[in-house]
């Protein structure tokens, strides 16, 4: 396929061409009618964008087929049967993908280490959980994705389940054996998802882990917007074999979709499928070295650590893991991963992602270089200089208290849908222990519920997100986002 085509920029800048005037939504009319201390903000060209997918950028009919000519275009991209775009977010399109594979009051097998858009679609779906637990490292306090050991026993203990749902990579890099759970998937004739809102870029780079679709995956999720260069809420799902058919995934996406899609958002996806065919792997090779070098600058400083290889794969860990997601554990500076975070961006403007109660994480593209570099290695060397000094940060205070592993498992007493929409009620979190959750409460990032609907709470989980939150976690969820009170399921 010519994929110096763009089939949906080409369109767009034929709309302008031809002088197309709309008497259509948007109603800001190509930016006429926008509050001019908008565009000021924002510029005209993002009003020149936002056109009507039909009617605007196609025909009434969409004859020109605008979009399913980009969509093959990305499927042939990544070696995918088929691809479709979506504008709401991978939390939509793993929701459709979930859909596609199990419906209402069927099993579908679930790693536990799943984002909060997974058990959204569980509430929404009445999908019925058969959960598989991380690789959790109780020295390091984090999960990584579980051994297909876990899934072949899921499997075995319900043959009735329709399938599976792996996350991979983790919001900590790190990526499951996908090859081998496909394997045991399929000995089943049972289709594999992979939520891989992390790994849009994989495809692109033989240096990095293998991506969902070479793993013989049947669908799998990314967010472009994450790791490559489409704007905020740019998704796609990609579709191989037969297990699932396209029609099946297009009805589901369909049903959860807008009927108002984002032209911008797709003008992204197209642009950034031709930038990665053309130039992927150069701009990746210079991430990699780029990543490296900060990794190398930074294990230098005096109580920092950045997590590397030996921390994160390997027997009872991950897979596999992308080096592009920079950890660096600053406990031994005596402060958290969300002090550290608030500090960098206060004093050195730095936003970073991940933070948790011992670490903090940069993430490197194709779009940093030396200068964006030197600006984290300097402000982590001020942060190690300075920790505990008057003019900077002062210790943490406050410890987490993290659960063992065996303690961080709650039993799942009810379906999440039924608690979720059941009778409920607000208790005092003191009072929470042996009640179930009948609400999400999922520090972000990374989005991983550490309770949801129809779990039991246990004292040593309440335990850890109170004293989360008193250190800085965020629990945005929460109806409640003190947790002073906790929402539960009225049984009986």
């Amino acid at each position: 396929m010519d994929h110096s085509r763009a089939p949906v920029l080409e369109a767009l800048a034929a709309y302008h061409a031809e002088g197309q005037m709309p008497f259509t939504p948007p109603g800001h009319k190509q930016g006429r009618g926008a509050d001019p201390r908008v565009r000021e903000a924002l510029g005209d060209e993002i009003f020149r964008a936002d056109v009507l997918a039909t009617a605007g950028l196609d025909d009434r009919t969409s004859s020109r087929h605008v979009l399913q000519r980009a969509e093959a275009l990305m499927a042939d991209a990544v070696h995918a049967d088929h691809t479709f775009f979506s504008t709401c977010g991978s939390s939509l399109s793993v929701k459709a993908a979930m859909l596609a594979a199990a419906g209402p009051h069927e099993k579908l097998v679930v790693s536990r280490d799943a984002h909060k858009s997974v058990v959204s679609g569980l509430i929404l779906a009445g999908i019925r959980p058969v959960w598989v637990e991380p690789q959790w490292d109780a020295d390091l306090h984090l999960a990584h994705p579980p051994a297909p050991a876990s899934y072949e026993a899921a499997f075995e203990e319900h043959p009735d389940a329709r399938g599976a749902l792996v996350t991979s990579p983790t919001p900590y890099g790190t990526t499951a054996d996908l090859a081998e759970i496909v394997r045991i998937g399929h000995a089943r004739d049972l289709p594999v998802i992979v939520d891989e809102a992390w790994g849009a870029h994989l495809p692109f780079h033989p240096e990095l882990p293998t991506w969902a679709m070479d793993a013989g995956a049947d669908l799998c999720v990314t967010s472009v917007h994450k790791m490559g260069s489409g704007f905020e809420q740019g998704s796609v799902f990609h579709l191989q074999g037969d297990r699932i058919t396209p029609g099946t995934l297009a009805a589901r996406a369909d049903l959860l979709g807008t009927t108002s899609p984002s032209v911008l958002l797709y003008a992204g996806l197209d642009g950034w499928r031709r930038q990665m065919v053309e130039q992927g792997a150069e701009l990746l090779d210079q991430a990699l070295t780029l990543a490296a070098q900060v990794r190398a600058t930074l294990d230098g400083i005096d109580g920092v650590h950045v997590h590397g290889r030996d921390d994160f794969c390997g027997p009872g860990r991950g897979h596999d893991m992308d080096p592009l997601q920079v950890f660096v554990d600053v406990s031994e500076l005596g402060v958290t991963g969300y002090q550290a975070a608030d500090w960098l961006r206060a004093r050195h403007r730095i936003n970073l992602h991940v933070c948790d109660h011992r670490r903090v994480s940069a993430q490197f593209t194709y779009a940093d270089d030396a200068a964006s570099a030197d600006r984290l290695v300097g402000a982590l060397r001020d942060l190690s200089r300075t920790a505990g000094s008057p003019d900077g940060l002062e210790p943490a205070d406050r410890r987490v208290e993290v659960p063992t592993p065996d303690r961080l498992r709650l039993e799942q007493a009810m379906l999440p849908r039924d608690a979720f929409f059941g009778p409920i009620e607000s208790v005092p979190a003191e009072a929470a222990a042996g009640r179930v959750a009948a609400e999400m409460l999922t520090p972000y990032p990374p989005g991983i519920p550490a309770a949801l609907p129809g779990e039991r709470l246990d004292a040593a989980v309440v335990r850890y997100l109170r004293t989360g939150v008193a250190a800085g976690m965020v629990v945005p969820d929460a109806a409640d986002g003190t947790l002073d009170t906790i929402r539960v399921a009225v049984e009986g």
